[in-house]
């Protein structure tokens, strides 16, 4: 089998604007979460989101290009953008055939959706735009990317909720991995951050109602009640080994392992066993040939919600055994907010770059340890630490798992 490096990456999200920003400002602990200010929130229990920070559309695309795309294509056509520069694949020539788009979303064109809707209820359905459907669906964020880069390689979204980019990353992975292309880029953008959307996830009581912006999104906290949405989008450039070693790109880190399942259990709720969380850690440390006890650091889903934390640390105690306690675990949604579809992209970034940094990102504001929670959860401060084998796990409505284990490679240019 093929070995499959990652040559790019590139983000925007409520911690940065970039890759560089976004991994310096979680590591020194700045907080991206605030009050929301792109709309009114007087009639929402919410008032608080992991928004954009020092951002405007206009800084980036004309007019027309704002006009014609929802936000969510162009926050992944942002993050593209970084990773296909930081790859020199921008003016490379490569096969288009064998550079495959495998970029999602959660939800897609938000923003869209609640525009169009009100247009059909308030003017009548002969005045939706003829932009509304091409805007909308989730498939566009890679439809653009692809457009735009000239990729006709399989362009494939793969829509798990949560766990999206994480599924999108690993099925890259896999396409490269058995031949079928060369490079792709693959992540997720998501645009949640409107009066549908907050107010949508607000009635199943899945958000965290606290007025404190350093006491909302506390993964691993006793005082935890709920996650705090996220916007932007992170993309990740996949290469065959080999392909990136004779063009000397350089490389970040090495993917060895995708493990996926689902619970069979609940539309919301996770599987309280967390057997099938278990089963797609084992399946990815089986395909990556990895000894659970090699595993440094994990990125945990860690939404600051009362079962998924519970669960996902039994997931990790079952599939870890005594070695759980020596890893160190994190989850940086604690300053981004959950980017639900975004989340897994945003995330593998950070836990490749704290294998290139021997750096783990903390936790934030976790200052009242659950008890019943009892492994390391970085609290609160970045620790230094060799790492050489980092893992990224989420979790996504409609029981998804996905867990992407990655390798640190000790020559990068060879």
């Amino acid at each position: 089998m093929r070995r499959v490096v990652v040559t790019g990456m590139g983000t925007v999200n409520p911690t940065g604007l970039s890759v560089d920003e976004s991994f310096n400002n979680v590591v020194n602990g700045v907080n991206g979460i605030d009050y929301i200010k792109s709309f009114d929130t007087s009639n929402l229990k919410v008032k608080i989101a992991g928004e954009l920070k020092n951002f405007s559309l206009e800084d980036h695309f004309t007019r027309s290009d704002i006009r014609r795309n929802d936000r969510v294509i162009l926050y992944g056509l942002l993050a593209a953008k970084e990773a296909m520069e930081q790859a020199n694949l921008v003016d490379f020539t490569f096969d288009p055939y064998r550079f495959g788009v495998f970029f999602t979303s959660g939800i897609g064109g938000l923003d869209t959706l609640a525009e169009e809707i009100t247009t059909a209820a308030t003017k009548g359905p002969s005045r939706i735009s003829p932009f509304f459907i091409p805007k909308a669906i989730i498939n566009m964020v890679g439809g653009a990317i692809s457009i735009k880069y000239g990729l006709k390689g399989p362009n494939t979204p793969i829509v798990t909720a949560c766990s999206a980019s994480t599924n999108s990353i690993g099925e890259a992975f896999r396409n490269i991995k058995h031949g079928y292309i060369d490079v792709a880029i693959t992540g997720g953008s998501e645009a949640p951050i409107n009066e549908i959307g907050v107010g949508g996830f607000a009635s199943i009581k899945a958000l965290s109602t606290t007025d404190d912006p350093n006491r909302a999104s506390i993964p691993f906290d006793a005082e935890r009640n709920g996650f705090v949405m996220g916007e932007g989008s992170g993309a990740l450039i996949l290469e065959e080994y080999e392909h990136a070693k004779k063009r000397g790109a350089t490389i970040f880190a090495e993917i060895v392992g995708y493990g996926t399942t689902g619970d069979a259990f609940h539309i919301t709720a996770p599987d309280e066993s967390a057997e099938p969380i278990t089963k797609a850690i084992e399946l990815a440390l089986k395909e990556g040939n990895v000894d659970y006890t090699k595993i440094d650091y994990i990125n945990a889903h860690g939404t600051s919600t009362l079962l998924n934390d519970q669960v996902e640390t039994l997931g990790i105690k079952k599939a870890f055994k005594e070695h759980a306690k020596n890893i160190n675990i994190s989850s940086t949604k604690s300053m981004t907010g959950h980017t639900l579809g975004a989340a897994g992209a945003i995330e593998s970034i950070f836990a490749i770059k704290a294998i290139q940094t021997s750096t783990v990102p903390p936790t934030l504001n976790l200052l009242k340890p659950d008890p019943q929670l009892d492994l390391n959860y970085t609290p609160n401060k970045a620790v230094k630490r060799n790492i050489n084998y980092s893992m990224n796990m989420n979790l996504g409505f409609g029981g998804h798992n996905a867990v992407l284990v990655f390798k640190k490679v000790e020559d990068k240019n060879d």
